[in-house]
């Protein structure tokens, strides 16, 4: 008897067959095999009269795909359908019955959460049926976006030049573009802090005041500062000293959306590249003796773990730390989450980030470390730390200073390349002893703006709001810079972490789909959107009537955007075009605005725009009171001039324009805590 077996990917097909055995043949579909055609009215493949009835055809790069699979399916007494476990895999299952003329109610669909060869057998032990509320939900995720994205995207073409628009991609471009108007939009507020430093048996320690007759110290201006500074010249006395042990949970395994963000900020990784690690980790790596995956599936927002998993955990951290090191499962999920699966965790905790380094890249050890050790610090005790709190009063101005001392490292024994523990170690204090401050300090802050969104930081707050779904992130990111709405680059010179900005299209795009479209285009009506698409799957929602109300709510927007949006002409350059003589005009692409010719495509004349200078710190005249250096003119990024120490970063003193600097105050910009 043969058999033949379906899946998504080439790489995961080589290690699957290895599982099976010679009575079965592997082969890969190499993703989705059809969409939704482009025909009918407007082009979208879809009957709207007729219960959105989708028309589908297979994509002209698949079509010697299909072919084969057809041919070999002939050959064999039973198909298996093994396509990813979630949504798009159950979709691509059914798309693939329909194309070999399988009986979508056989028993031929094979789910595993993780490539080895125990899931992999143990699934074709239980195959069933593919889930038709999966597929209605992928379906109608398709229909609404291609109806959004084909009717918005001929609309913004023709009136403003805008590339296209989506369903949730023009509510992630919103989310920029939003916090760009705050950022704008923040003015900067003064206050100010007062630091004390004390001496006792050789220790220094600092105090920050926090308290002013009972009440939280608020120094608003210099006059403040100054007033809080000469009452607390005198001696200071320990009014209270509290001890106590704090615990810090480890955190949970991770789900799509906590690994996007964590290897953003800790491993300096765009999701795109992040997913693209991850799925190779999942599909199988050659080993000494074996092809394996080691991680489970990493497209889930369930922070479960199975019994299997769990039970091998703790022997591992009971072995190789001892039973105090042993923690208690936890698992919580977003109401939202489909928990169709398990977190991302490693598939075999044998294969230890140091035993399998030799078989991976660079990137790929460290993405696995980190997967390796969270999911394995998930079920460890937490970290106990000793702190105490100390109080210092004078004249009813209370400091407090903190000490920490790391008492019990818990699941930080495996975790803490990721998550770092300081000690702040204080001398021995009493209450009621007096000392004498070494030194006072008054230091000038100014409030900061919103922070622009990093993608760890963007993914966050879709994942909040639920708009989009974990494997829709990174899509989304790279669609809006393909775009040209959004250029990702540092936000200063000194910054690591690249934010977006939008581009003026980007800004153009968002204030026309306000002005028209707000009723659809906004956070609140696309995650109850999720909403319904999950109720479908669940088969609690009537797909068709989710459409439909959807349909008569947005095809209105459309024609009144037709009849009142203005028609913006692409701006001319006020030059000829050197190869066929036609205008240049002005346009944006993904980096940024560019010149080009007015006839493209016919014409594919373009250039880039010469950038104007930065402008060049200027000399004052005046001298830097802290080190002696000039003082230069410069220009902040929110615009304003202020003058700062020729010697920067050595020397960090600034003062504005008009102000001169007290002797006894230091200014320091800072952001407000």
């Amino acid at each position: 008897m043969k058999n033949l077996v379906i899946v998504e990917s080439p790489s995961k097909s080589k290690t699957i067959e290895k599982y099976l055995g010679k009575d079965f043949e592997v082969v890969s579909s190499k993703g989705h095999i059809r969409d939704l055609a482009i025909k009918g009215k407007d082009g979208l493949g879809v009957d709207v009269e007729n219960d959105f009835a989708p028309s589908y055809s297979v994509s002209k790069e698949k079509k010697d795909v299909v072919k084969d699979l057809k041919a070999r399916a002939k050959k064999v007494d039973q198909v298996y359908l093994a396509t990813d476990p979630d949504r798009e895999g159950e979709a691509i299952s059914w798309h693939l019955a329909q194309v070999l003329g399988l009986d979508v109610d056989d028993v031929n669909r094979v789910v595993f959460n993780e490539i080895t060869k125990d899931a992999v057998l143990g699934a074709f032990d239980h195959p069933r049926t593919i889930d038709m509320g999966l597929v209605r939900s992928q379906e109608t995720r398709r229909i609404l976006d291609r109806i959004i994205g084909f009717k918005l995207s001929k609309l913004l073409k023709n009136k403003i030049k805008s590339k296209s628009a989506g369903r949730v991609q023009s509510v992630a471009l919103k989310l920029i573009v939003d916090r760009e108007k705050e950022i704008k939009a923040f003015i900067p507020e003064e206050y100010w802090t007062l630091d004390a430093i004390f001496n006792k048996d050789g220790k220094e320690f600092n105090a920050s005041l926090a308290k002013i007759n009972g009440k939280k110290a608020e120094l608003k201006n210099e006059v403040d500062a100054k007033a809080a500074y000469e009452a607390c010249l005198g001696e200071f006395e320990i009014t209270n000293v509290k001890k106590q042990v704090r615990k810090k949970e480890p955190k949970l395994p991770f789900i799509t959306s906590t690994l996007q963000q964590e290897a953003s900020t800790k491993l300096g990784f765009s999701a795109k590249r992040t997913m693209s690690i991850a799925q190779r980790l999942y599909e199988g790596i050659e080993l000494k003796s074996s092809t394996e995956g080691l991680i489970t599936y990493m497209r889930t927002d369930s922070t479960r773990l199975s019994d299997v998993f769990i039970k091998a955990a703790h022997e591992k951290i009971v072995d190789d730390f001892g039973k105090d090191y042993l923690g208690n499962y936890k698992v919580k999920n977003d109401e939202n989450s489909q928990d169709a699966h398990e977190g991302i965790r490693p598939t075999n905790l044998a294969n230890t980030p140091e035993e399998v380094k030799d078989y991976l890249s660079a990137e790929q050890y460290k993405l696995y470390k980190m997967i390796y050790a969270r999911a394995l610090a998930s079920l460890m005790a937490p970290a106990k730390t000793n702190t105490v709190a100390v109080t210092l009063s004078q004249n009813k101005h209370d400091f407090t200073a903190n000490g920490t001392e790391l008492a019990f490292d818990g699941y930080l024994a495996v975790y803490s390349d990721y998550e770092s523990s300081k000690d702040v170690i204080l001398p021995e204090l009493n209450e009621k002893e007096t000392m004498n401050a070494k030194e006072l300090k008054s230091n000038q802050h100014f409030t900061e703006p919103p922070l622009r969104y990093s993608e760890a930081r963007l993914i966050k707050q879709m994942e909040e709001e639920g708009i989009g779904r974990p494997s829709t992130y990174s899509m989304i990111i790279d669609t809006i810079q393909a775009r040209g709405y959004v250029s990702l680059e540092k936000s200063t010179e000194t910054s690591k972490t690249k934010v977006f900005f939008p581009t003026e299209q980007g800004e153009l795009t968002t204030e026309k789909l306000d002005q028209y479209f707000n009723d659809i285009i906004n956070v609140k009506y696309t995650a109850q959107m999720e909403s319904e698409l999950d109720g479908i799957a669940d088969g609690e929602t009537d797909y068709v009537k989710s459409l439909r109300d959807f349909y008569n709510r947005f095809e209105p927007l459309v024609d009144h955007a037709y009849e009142n949006m203005e028609k913006i002409e692409a701006e001319k350059v006020g030059e000829a075009c050197p190869e066929c003589g036609n205008d240049l005009v002005y346009r944006v692409g993904r980096f940024g605005k560019f010149i080009s010719c007015s006839t493209f495509p016919e014409c594919k004349y373009t250039r880039k725009i010469e950038q104007p200078e930065k402008e060049k710190p200027e000399p004052s005249g005046k001298m830097c009171p802290e080190c002696g250096a000039e003082l230069l003119k410069r220009k902040s990024r929110y615009g304003n001039y202020f003058l700062g120490c020729s010697n920067f970063p050595k020397c960090k003193h600034i003062e504005n324009i008009e102000g001169e600097e007290a002797p006894k105050f230091r200014r320091k910009a800072a952001k407000k805590k």
